[in-house]
């Protein structure tokens, strides 16, 4: 048997559902309900990430069992195992939903790893529960794929994420709508394991603080911070109005901090629902997310989106703002105070520009931000938008040591630039140039700094695409050699340089490559 030790913390000390049949409903005064992964029929493991079975203390002679392959399925319970789905609500583009919940993921239980640390696994894609509303509970194979290996790509380029340990197929046919048109069909079913130290979410907070569970919302909110935040504990009372303000306030912080790192890599989440965003500042639920590769500020992947362009790269910070917003009015009934949220609120702002503006000085290979730098990033944000550019190709061209507008050949989705791009581009180098003198930094470690916040390697949306193609054609391997390449996403890494390619023709209108729908 597999050696996972289970201590459930979140089903042992916060209420439950009352009720333990599987069936749709509202659930009242509960965090969570207990509730069974359906077993399915013939699973089969087509990836598994090392780095997070190690986390788990698991080995890779532990991966190939079978009680491994048959515990990620869900068709095998642990001993140990309490699995449960959450209770919470949240707001969806920007309109509150009401009750949501885990309505196609189940908990397995808290496994303690390796040096005491704890990580919740999760199944998605393992059948109903209470949460699922209309819907089956159920994923399929396109979209556990991009969900796994975006997981691992964004954890190796350093951005804050939930974790993925596996991908199975089930054995099993899933009926989607891939974009809501009327043209459903068949396709393989699929199931991710998600590890994370806790999938709590902005809206579980909301809902109790909508339906005035006000005893409820108090536990979970003791629970979070004593468990997850418990340095706050040796500064405030605990259970007092300023804990949890206080808590309010990292939470902000890790969320400025997670959307930084979104913008220095050009993800765009495309669904950032606050029942999506995680109160440990944490990538969560890959749904119809993109890169960002011809440079468009304006830009979603999410077809639901498409009208309104709420979620767009350029947007993101603004929403996370009027998401703890959100979080804030949540909270306050345990506060009964609002400037300690205000002023939380005024500090996220003030905390994302900084940080936004040390990030873009270090992505352009300067020593530290200084006053007027501002004047360069601005004016480097027309350049982008001025021709079709790849933003991951022209920050890797820009460690050049001799640079001109040939230098960026590679990033140019067209081969014909105006004079007036040429000229323009030309101006911003020569300012380019001014200011890195100031810094009297050799070209090596320029280039060398540059290019470990730069990477070469992210995970396009073509290349998700040719993964999913050949998979679903009964060809797994490119799962596992993406999987493998996104590891090491600053390096070299020469005999895979067609991975870091910019995007084909073929790929700019193709769907799953240029839009996605919230379809699973």
């Amino acid at each position: 048997m597999l050696n996972l030790t289970f201590d459930n913390r979140f089903v042992t000390e916060l209420p439950a559902d009352p009720r333990d049949d599987n069936q749709r409903r509202q659930v009242h005064k509960a965090c969570y309900s207990l509730v069974k992964p359906t077993p399915v029929a013939a699973p089969t493991l087509l990836s598994h990430a090392s780095e997070v079975a190690d986390l788990l203390g698991l080995s890779e002679a532990d991966c190939n069992r079978d009680d491994f392959l048959q515990m990620v399925a869900g068709n095998r319970l642990l001993s140990g195992m309490q699995p449960y789905a959450m209770c919470y609500g949240g707001h969806q583009f920007g309109n509150w939903a009401g009750q949501l919940g885990d309505g196609r993921a189940i908990n397995l239980g808290e496994v303690l790893g390796k040096q005491g640390q704890r990580w919740t696994l999760q199944l998605k894609g393992a059948g109903a529960t209470p949460y699922s509303r209309t819907a089956d509970g159920l994923a399929v194979l396109r979209s556990s794929i991009r969900e796994y290996l975006c997981s691992e790509a964004m954890h190796h380029l350093g951005v804050p994420t939930t974790r993925a340990l596996s991908l199975v197929t089930t054995g099993e046919q899933v009926m989607r709508d891939m974009l809501y048109d009327g043209n459903a069909a068949y396709e393989p079913g699929a199931i991710v394991c998600r590890v994370s130290p806790s999938f709590v979410r902005f809206g579980n907070f909301q809902l109790l603080a909508a339906r005035n569970e006000h005893a409820e919302l108090r536990q979970l909110t003791d629970f979070v911070i004593h468990h997850h935040f418990n340095h706050l504990e040796s500064q405030y009372a605990v259970g007092s109005g300023q804990i949890v303000a206080a808590f309010f306030d990292e939470v902000c912080q890790l969320t400025a901090h997670m959307i930084v790192e979104w913008m220095r890599v050009g993800f765009v989440h495309g669904v950032m629902n606050t029942d999506n965003m995680s109160i440990l500042g944490l990538t969560i639920d890959y749904g119809p997310y993109g890169w960002l590769e011809d440079y468009d500020p304006e830009w979603t992947p999410n077809t639901t989106d498409a009208q309104h362009r709420r979620y767009r790269f350029g947007q993101q910070a603004n929403v996370a703002l009027w998401n703890c917003y959100q979080l804030a009015n949540a909270l306050f009934p345990l506060v009964n105070d609002t400037a300690p949220l205000e002023a939380s609120l005024e500090s996220f702002q003030q905390s994302y520009q900084t940080q936004w503006l040390a990030m873009m000085a270090a992505k352009l290979g300067l020593l530290e931000f200084k006053s007027g730098d501002e004047i360069l990033f601005d004016e480097l944000e027309q350049v982008l938008t001025m021709v079709e550019t790849d933003m991951t190709l022209f920050y890797r061209c820009l460690a050049q040591e001799q640079l001109n507008v040939e230098s960026f050949r590679p990033a140019f989705y067209t081969n014909e630039l105006s004079d007036e791009y040429r000229e323009t581009l030309t101006t911003w180098l020569a300012k380019y140039q001014v200011r890195l003198a100031q810094d009297e930094r050799s070209h090596t470690d320029r280039a060398t700094a540059m290019n470990a916040v730069n990477p070469k390697f992210v995970f396009r949306n073509y290349l998700a695409q040719q993964a999913i193609d050949l998979a679903e054609a009964g060809d797994p391997s490119r799962i596992n050699e993406l999987l493998d390449v996104l590891r090491k996403p600053y390096d070299q890494q020469a005999e895979r340089s067609a991975f870091a390619a910019q995007r084909p023709d073929w790929a700019k209108t193709k769907v799953g490559c240029s839009m996605l729908s919230c379809s699973s």
